[in-house]
């Protein structure tokens, strides 16, 4: 046998790796979390007799469920204390994603903002059915529900974010063209160039997490996020540059003072207006805009 070949338990878990995290951080919104997670799944991962595990995809997203939904029980009790609005932390992500019409959707900021209003267990049940397609009866072993109770679950979470999701699916085209123009006033402070681009209705979130300044609640409408964003470019001293990048499946913006990393900025976009500005400077969250993370419904 050749010394270099993984073990079977090995193969397993480096195969379906990417899936795993892919689920724990749909669960959770933190990267740094969900590799905790897939940490805490390897650990049970290794311990299993494969003799007796049928499917070893199905088994190992049933660990790493069950570790995510206590991570995220916790991470619920976190995010009472936390400074200020709490958002997903951002991932660069890989060309394939944004070619992934579901997949891109189901990291979006705006559809992971969504999932952060349903209950763990909601959470976890619509994830993997909605988003993984995962039967009622591996959702059930994995969440400890029966499958009936499951169904009843998914159909509550599934009206819920329906309610709340984007209205329609947006081309990146033409997402990146509305960043386009939201870019040039943000060079130029051009009030009016931004409420060109903005929706009446549209809502700013900053995450700063206490670090770093942020508006402490969300900010809405047209003029005053215009008047906002202008009031913030201009008490910088120093030089601001903004650059496009693909994060959570979507265009958006990485903002540079003097050339470090200031923030990301993501975007919600309806009827060619953008109805929501995402805007994460907490540093704790920036770790992932340097390197693509790859992520899979497979």
């Amino acid at each position: 046998m050749d010394d270099h070949t993984a073990d079977p338990a090995t193969e397993a878990f480096v195969a379906h790796r990417n899936l795993l995290f892919t689920v724990a951080y749909e669960m959770l919104g933190s990267a740094a979390d969900a590799e905790d997670v897939l940490q805490e799944t390897w650990l049970r991962w290794v311990d299993t007799d494969l003799d007796e595990v049928r499917d070893r995809r199905a088994y190992l997203v049933r660990i790493t469920t069950r570790q995510a939904l206590n991570r995220l029980r916790t991470l619920s009790r976190r995010k009472e204390a936390y400074v200020g609005p709490w958002l997903p932390e951002p991932l660069l992500t890989t060309p394939d994603v944004a070619q992934d019409v579901e997949l891109a959707e189901s990291v979006s900021m705006a559809l992971m903002l969504v999932l952060e209003t349903l209950s763990p267990t909601e959470r976890a049940v619509f994830v993997l059915r909605e988003v993984f397609d995962v039967g009622y009866d591996e959702i059930a072993a994995a969440v400890d529900k029966s499958p009936a109770a499951v169904r009843q679950i998914a159909h509550r979470a599934r009206r819920h974010v329906d309610a709340r999701r984007p209205r329609e699916a947006v081309s990146a085209r033409r997402t990146r063209a509305a960043l386009e123009s939201f870019q040039r006033a943000l060079s130029t402070g051009d009030l009016q160039g931004f409420l060109d681009v903005l929706a009446p209705d549209v809502v700013l979130m900053s995450d700063g997490g206490g670090v770093r300044q942020a508006a402490l609640r969300p900010i809405s409408g047209a003029d005053k996020v215009a008047r906002f964003i202008v009031g913030g470019s201009r008490r910088h001293q120093a030089t601001l540059t903004s650059e496009f990048t693909m994060v959570n499946g979507g265009p958006a913006l990485v903002l540079r003072v003097d050339g470090e990393i200031d923030g990301v900025v993501a975007v919600r976009f309806e009827d060619d207006r953008i109805t929501g500005l995402y805007y994460v400077r907490n540093p704790e969250k920036l770790t992932r805009v340097d390197s693509e993370t790859p992520l899979t419904l497979r």
